[in-house]
């Protein structure tokens, strides 16, 4: 087995292993080398529920933080239509924070929609004020990110947007992040006409020149959009910091495939443990988020789905922790 030294230092601090000026003796290498406290990228991952995977029940914020508590997430990750209708219902975002605490869960992060990408100035400026209105309302139930996607820019026959000047535009939401203490996370849409490949949000995200400038990835968005796994092993320790998990069947063809395809993971052919070794591989602290938009299991017990969800993803955690060997 490849022990990668960082992991083996942090862990050996973690589990008392002295490292003293005179050196270990061969006997306390041994083993700290054999001991099960040795860091592994299967040791590095929190897992959350998008809300997206038990939408269609339309349980409400309330009843969707109470599900991912007993089906064991550790954190929870809500869309922003269904807060504002929560506030537009007469709720108040203070005790949806306190029983999502309660609960024992995070907000890892929330999925908006402000068209920050697109080249109408007005528009833009509209969707910088409602992109705040937004993280004001993330961070008065404990959220500190949202997914930044490139809406408003992805039909067809949307232009094709310079991506040096989609950087400086997503500067300008990271500053707005500033200002609220959400940090926006620039999302990848593989069908979308623009911010469509690894390369192209690893881009943008590089060229802002802010240091919080991250990116919310998705194992259907990069398939979708034909990018390649392997670029995930680029990224720095903060470039990721929550990773949207699913998988795809071999059929239809990744052209005709949609979010309605998405499946627990494992239940596909993702090379799901090529992906988790490479975001979690660095000894990276990194969210797994299970999204889906699967019609059938929107048929299903929502409580059942995200057990199963949770099941499937800690699987594969194991799965990709055991290919390392």
């Amino acid at each position: 087995m490849s022990i990668d030294r960082r992991h083996f230092v942090s862990s050996a601090m973690a589990s008392g292993v002295g490292l003293t000026l005179s050196g270990p003796s061969a006997a306390a290498v041994t083993t700290a080398l054999a001991a099960p406290a040795v860091r592994r990228a299967a040791d590095n991952y929190r897992f959350c529920l998008n809300t997206s995977t038990i939408r269609e029940p339309k349980l409400g914020i309330e009843k969707e933080v109470d599900i991912a508590a007993a089906a064991g997430y550790d954190g929870i990750e809500p869309w922003i239509p269904t807060l504002r209708e929560f506030v537009n219902g007469g709720g108040k975002l203070a005790d949806l924070g306190k029983r999502i605490s309660d609960a024992g869960l995070t907000v890892e992060s929330a999925i908006g929609f402000a068209q920050w990408i697109v080249d109408d100035e007005t528009r833009r400026k509209e969707a910088l004020e409602e992109a705040k209105r937004d993280m004001d309302m993330l961070r008065e139930i404990g959220g500190f990110r949202i997914a930044a996607p490139p809406a408003g820019a992805t039909q067809s026959d949307s232009p094709k947007i310079d991506l040096q000047v989609v950087s400086e535009r997503f500067r300008a939401l990271l500053e707005v992040g500033d200002q609220t203490g959400v940090v926006p996370q620039l999302e990848i849409w593989g069908f979308s006409k623009n911010l469509s490949r690894l390369g192209e949000v690893m881009y943008v995200v590089g060229e802002t020149g802010h240091p919080k400038a991250c990116l919310l990835l998705d194992v259907y968005h990069i398939f979708r959009g034909g990018s390649d796994f392997t670029g995930l092993g680029l990224l720095s320790d903060n470039a990721l910091q929550v990773f949207h998990v699913n998988d795809y069947p071999a059929s239809p063809s990744r052209e005709e495939m949609n979010d309605s395809y998405r499946i627990y993971p494992g239940d596909g052919i993702a090379p799901m443990s090529q992906i988790l070794n490479a975001i979690g591989g660095r000894s990276n602290s990194i969210t797994l988020s299970l999204e889906l938009f699967n019609r059938d299991y929107w048929k299903q017990d929502p409580l059942e789905v995200a057990k199963t969800g949770l099941a499937r993803m800690k699987s594969a955690v194991e799965k990709a922790g055991t290919d390392q060997d």
